[in-house]
């Protein structure tokens, strides 16, 4: 695979106020003394924007390098004037609709982020040459796939909502843009991803939340449902090492290829909430465990899902480290420290 040097480049993530975005930027800028990072984001109210000015605020201690654009992928003026100011080497497409339930009831912002804002980033790579292009896809790709772990080589033409569709159709567009104009472009299924200043929308925020509150967490087939979680730093490892290599030119006359990324070792919801709770105990968030609800499957569930990896194993030498009670304490202690400075 061809080698990227990226220490001193300029190099462009676009979804950088967001959950791994954030996460991405601090690290490489730690990391690589002479990388100037561009983050594009427009901020938009999903979920609480504190959040997103938090991630931002990590930031600020490495001045010029890091430069922050509000701006929206949507829009091609944008996009295309940043590219020619910039000259960006590599590309982190990582700026997108999230949440599978919000695609239901607006539809709109998934077309107008995920796949007009998806096409105007592969054209202005297209007219502004980039050594590597390397976007987020999703899990939710694999659609009503029975089969686990589940595996690149599996189909993954069920979708089962706009936002699993509109991943998949980033794919499809970055392939035939990687054949048609040479755009080196690699694809990352993310599979869950948990950690401090995580997304409000993921399971593990709204069991905390609901614990704090005193609620009752629902629990299906009676909690034993396995899921892949991978902690945040494992996961922005994965990605800046592939930053660093692009695909090789495959049998379909395109470089791209497309990756799993999670953790491959599930745990059951039971277990995950039970440790979950015994972290916010600790750090004194919750006084008692919560009161869980043991319900039956419901339809359309799964009993488990997870990520084959093996091949990002091999080529990238991706192996996520982090225990599932350290990475939950790490999010408690920081839970606690946000939300007790907010309520200030």
């Amino acid at each position: 695979m061809p080698q990227i040097d990226i220490h001193d480049k300029t190099v462009l993530i676009t979804g950088a106020a967001g959950f791994i975005g954030g996460h991405l930027c601090r690290v490489l800028l730690e990391s690589y003394p002479q990388m100037r990072i561009i983050g594009v984001d427009c901020l938009t109210d999903y979920y609480d924007v504190r959040l997103k000015h938090e991630r931002l605020a990590a930031l600020e201690p490495f001045g010029e390098r890091f430069e922050f654009v509000n701006g929206d992928i949507s829009d091609k003026p944008t996009i295309d004037n940043l590219f020619a100011r910039c000259r960006p080497s590599v590309v982190v497409n990582l700026a997108a609709q999230a949440g599978v339930r919000y695609s239901i009831e607006n539809p709109d912002v998934y077309i107008k982020s995920n796949i007009i804002g998806f096409y105007n980033m592969l054209e202005a790579c297209r007219h502004y040459t980039v050594e590597h292009f390397v976007f987020a896809s999703s899990s939710s790709v694999y659609g009503t796939n029975s089969k686990v772990p589940y595996s690149t080589d599996d189909k993954a033409d069920t979708p089962v909502s706009l936002y699993a569709a509109t991943k998949k159709s980033d794919e499809l567009m970055a392939h035939a843009y990687s054949k048609l104009y040479g755009i080196p472009s690699t694809g990352l299924r993310f599979f869950t991803v948990y950690g401090p200043m995580g997304r409000p929308d993921m399971a593990y925020f709204k069991f905390t939340d609901r614990l704090v509150k005193g609620q009752s967490i629902d629990l299906y087939n009676n909690g034993d449902m396995y899921r892949d979680f991978t902690y945040i730093d494992d996961i922005v490892h994965g990605v800046g090492n592939v930053m660093k290599k692009s695909p090789e030119v495959g049998e379909s006359g395109a470089a791209f290829k497309v990756y799993n990324i999670g953790n491959s070792r599930p745990e059951t919801l039971l277990y995950f909430v039970e440790t979950l709770e015994s972290c916010l105990l600790k750090e004194g968030i919750i006084s008692k465990p919560g009161k869980k609800n043991f319900l039956p499957m419901q339809p359309g569930d799964v009993y488990q899902t997870y990520a084959d990896v093996s091949e990002l194993e091999r080529d990238f030498s991706f192996h996520p480290s982090t225990p599932l009670a350290t990475g939950l304490s790490k999010f408690a202690a920081w839970y606690k420290q946000f939300y007790s400075e907010v309520q200030r």
